[in-house]
């Protein structure tokens, strides 16, 4: 399969090709693979126009009619699958299963915004809870927002855009969105696609353009809501910026699982290798901090070592390969730093450790000092370090002590311990046996703590996008 060498940008629900500005590159061999049209600020400005423009269209489109255009996106990210997991392969260098599943997933998160836009009620409530209100009664549903402003990530460049832009179609919100500048054909693809439906002009623009030349995205006021998944520095900062529209934040993390004294080994090692090691650990909730009880450390990581040693580390258009690039080498570099100062700082390297340009190996350590940047900081890349515990309170605290919250996974057999992590982890959301890499994309998914700021999943971002309108009635 071959990409095509030019692809445009999308403004007002049209493709326009005024550039080539944007050189994209294979991640894995380096080279440019395509190059896409670039916006400016005048582009943005004109989006943003369109989008306001849109508003009143987009909210008295009738539910069915909303629903029509997500089941249409459905049906032809279905016909595209194989297109879309290639370009992802090339643009994110995410080896091809990583790919597929993602198109997987791109696909179920449409499905369900399909399903939730006919979903949307209110509440008739009873007012009269004193003689004050006697004859009063009150009716809400919810309303769009506005045009709303999407800033998208490179790790997952199909599925958390569509986590953005299903419920924005899904509510009647048009959309102005910015694809992270390393992978934007994914968003570029789903323009393709939503440019063939009657959504009224001005519904979408998908618009990459460089970081620099973007601030109308985050400042203006047009905009009634900013929903930005990336690095707690940089959304900290838009947040900061954005003046009095509504924020939702999906940022970093650090995810710990615990490993309790009567988890099922083996199970446990697979999933740790998935959610450690799965598309290069570049994920928010990809596991970084592995706390084992003292009375397993020993037999788990000896199985959890020789595990890693056997996965296939190259070219990610392979079927074989479980590790592909990170998304640059200075990426690649910076997380080899944070290993050898770790090591250096007393640190025992179980695996892995060798970088080959934007190859990083799996890597595991163990005696690593809790200040190393390698347990206090979001890796993001294919490294995991290893703690031992012997009182469950213990672990839970350890598993608290870090400044993100996003999720965490915790494997054991007791129920007593599964509600104190429910109620003691301050996590978005914990996994019961499972690591916390673990996502449906019909749950409410967010973090606490440097995290991040409300929840995705389809429905609940759909709360987000829309606001809550009263109707108060008097009967004399």
């Amino acid at each position: 399969m071959t990409l095509k060498e030019i692809y445009p940008l999308y403004l007002n629900n049209e493709a326009q090709q005024p550039n080539t500005n944007l050189a994209v590159t294979d991640k894995y061999t380096g080279e440019v693979a395509f190059r896409v049209a670039q916006a400016d600020a005048a582009t943005i400005d004109a989006a943003i126009a369109g989008a306001v423009e849109a508003s009143e269209a987009m909210a008295q489109m009738p539910s069915y009619q909303r629903q029509k255009v997500l089941d249409h996106c459905v049906k032809r990210f279905e016909e595209r699958f194989d297109e879309l997991a290639y370009a992802l392969c090339i643009e994110a260098g995410k080896p091809i299963k990583d790919a597929e599943g993602e198109v997987s997933r791109l696909i179920d998160t449409f499905r369900i915004a399909a399903e939730e836009s006919v979903r949307m009620g209110g509440e008739v409530q009873a007012l009269d809870i004193s003689p004050r209100a006697k004859g009063y009664q009150g009716i809400w549903k919810r309303v769009p927002i506005g045009p709303c402003s999407f800033i998208s990530p490179f790790n997952f460049p199909l599925n958390l855009a569509a986590h953005k832009v299903a419920p924005a179609i899904a509510v009647g919100c048009p959309f102005v969105m910015k694809p992270a500048s390393r992978t934007p054909l994914g968003a570029i693809i789903m323009g393709e696609v939503l440019a063939e439906t009657d959504l009224p002009k001005g519904a979408f623009s998908i618009l990459p353009a460089s970081r620099d030349g973007a601030d109308l995205f985050t400042t203006d006021d047009r905009l009634k809501l900013l929903s930005f998944t990336g690095s707690p520095d940089v959304g900290w900062d838009l947040k900061a910026r954005c003046g009095k529209k509504k924020v939702v934040l999906e940022l970093g993390g650090n995810a710990a699982v615990i490993i309790d004294h009567d988890a099922d080994l083996d199970d446990a090692v697979e999933r740790v290798i998935f959610g450690a090691f799965y598309q290069s650990g570049q994920s928010c909730i990809g596991v970084q901090r592995i706390i084992i009880h003292a009375d397993v450390y020993d037999t788990f990581k000896a199985r959890l070592v020789a595990r890693a040693g056997t996965l296939i580390a190259g070219d990610p258009k392979d079927k074989n390969t479980f590790v592909g690039p990170m998304i640059h080498e200075k990426e690649a570099i910076r997380l080899d730093n944070w290993i050898q100062e770790a090591v250096a700082s007393g640190a025992t390297l179980l695996c892995g450790g060798k970088r080959d340009g934007a190859m990083l190996e799996a890597t595991l350590l163990e005696n690593v000092g809790r200040d190393q940047k390698i347990v206090t900081e979001e890796a993001f890349g294919p490294v995991a370090v290893l703690s031992k515990f012997t009182d469950f309170n213990a672990a839970m605290a350890e598993v608290n002590d870090s400044k993100f919250g996003l999720q965490a996974g915790v494997f054991t057999r007791d129920l007593f311990k599964m509600f104190d992590c429910w109620d003691q982890l301050d996590v978005g959301g914990i996994v019961i046996n499972d690591v916390p890499s673990y996502r449906v994309d019909n749950m409410p998914y967010g973090g606490v703590k440097d995290s991040g700021l409300g929840r995705e999943g389809v429905k609940f971002a759909m709360e987000d996008m829309t606001e809550i309108r009263n109707l108060v009635i008097r009967r004399n």
